[in-house]
């Protein structure tokens, strides 16, 4: 059974870019444009694994992370989440515990432009992982 990915990005090129990398390695990918898509897509079709941009108009990724802690969406609590983000690392992080005095809980952060391979690698790492 392939492993579902939720491939969450405004960027329509990105999303593209990250579909046809990760489904060469036969992952089953889910696309979504904003927070508020990314959401749905979590409940609807519960990925293993969600690749979440952080700057998007409507609900941008920070959103997205501050939604999961709230108790209703515990669930999804076990998905992992690996940041793709054109922001460094402890720019974000900072950025988010001043927003919601919460740490920036994700499972990985790569900066963008990311190589295929190292994308691979890194996604290959979290599920593998969650076990089979």
């Amino acid at each position: 059974m392939a492993k579902k990915v939720l491939v969450v990005d405004d960027d329509p090129d990105m999303r593209n870019a990250i579909t046809i990398i990760l489904e060469s390695q036969d992952y089953k990918i889910i696309t979504a444009q904003d927070g508020v898509e990314a959401l749905a897509s979590l409940r609807a079709e519960q990925p293993d694994l969600m690749i979440l941009d952080l700057l998007m108009p409507n609900m941008d990724g920070f959103a997205v992370l501050k939604t999961l802690q709230d108790g209703r969406w515990s669930k999804y609590r076990e998905t992992p989440i690996l940041i793709l983000s054109s922001v460094r690392e402890d720019a974000s992080r900072r950025r988010y515990e001043l927003e919601t005095a919460l740490e920036l809980n994700v499972d990985d952060y790569i900066e963008k432009p990311v190589s295929p391979d190292i994308l691979i690698q890194r996604v290959n790492n979290l599920l593998k992982d969650k076990g089979d």
